[in-house]
């Protein structure tokens, strides 16, 4: 028989989950075992603390659902998300940089044309966000697919309002043979993330800004290229250097133009004034 002491305790865990019959996974939990163990020992982590972390992750785990992942958050607020993205998308300084999912995109949203308001008419300045999709030789990407998200003036996603189960301020766009896109929406605001769980509850405690500035979420597919998942961050606008989740670049900061009323970039006409922005997206070879 062996007898577990405070000493050894971490060696027969990390052993026995060493055995797992795929080689990676028994690489990963005999390692998280090492960490989590050492974790436990620089804080001495007392059993309050312990049961209210198993407590934690419990809530965690109840308030997520198919439109709210909780875990995502934790993650993303944590650092975590934006330390896998950087590890995982060593993009060629000429491509443009990756950044987080986040907790709100949802699969199936509707297609667009070039041009097309994926806003339908809710309040907000019209912007236009316009440009070309490249590789890292500048030869234009036709046919890449744009998949386009944002808040709305109120800083709430569509999955965040009871009742609502059509696609809102989210769409898909296509590229032309040229490579240039053209999508119009609404000027995105910077919003708070979720405080109503226990991520929440948990920044709540501390001096952390739980605000995002505003951006435009895009998840761009093309044949032959890797996939990139970034936004785009309104020049000047709040929180740029506190954004919760850590995933605000220099290179996806850019500026939002006013114009006057006029000619549109899709060809069309704007009896108001509106916004521009222009960004050229460069993908990485696969």
């Amino acid at each position: 028989m062996q007898l577990v002491t405070e000493d050894n305790i971490t060696e027969l865990a990390a052993r026995r989950w060493s055995s797992a019959h795929d080689p990676r996974t028994a690489e990963l939990m005999s390692a998280l075992v090492r960490h989590l163990h050492a974790f436990a020992r620089e804080v001495r982590l007392s059993e309050t603390e312990w049961m209210a972390a198993m407590r934690w992750l419990t809530e965690t785990g109840q308030i997520s659902d198919e439109k709210r992942e909780e875990f995502i958050l934790a993650s993303d607020v944590l650092g975590l998300s934006m330390l896998v993205v950087q590890m995982n998308h060593a993009f060629d300084a000429k491509a443009t940089p990756a950044t987080v999912l986040g907790p709100f995109h949802i699969d199936g949203s509707p297609e667009k044309e070039f041009g097309g308001d994926m806003s339908d008419g809710l309040p907000g300045a019209p912007l236009y966000i316009t440009g070309t999709v490249t590789g890292l030789d500048g030869s234009p990407v036709g046919g890449a697919v744009l998949d386009v998200w944002q808040a709305d003036e109120e800083g709430a996603y569509e999955s965040q309002i009871p009742g609502i189960d059509e696609a809102r301020l989210r769409a898909k766009y296509t590229t032309r043979a040229d490579g240039s896109y053209c999508l119009r929406t609404i000027a995105p605001k910077g919003y708070s993330i979720p405080m109503d769980g226990p991520v929440g509850e948990l920044i709540g405690g501390t001096d952390i800004s739980h605000y995002r500035p505003a951006h435009v979420h895009f998840l761009i597919n093309a044949a032959g290229y890797e996939p990139l998942i970034t936004h785009l961050f309104q020049e000047g606008a709040e929180y740029l250097d506190s954004d919760v989740v850590f995933g605000t670049k220099q290179e996806l900061v850019v500026a939002f133009e006013p114009r006057e009323p006029g000619p549109t970039p899709d060809g069309g006409h704007s009896d108001g004034p509106w916004i521009e922005a222009r960004y050229d997206f460069v993908l990485q070879p696969a």
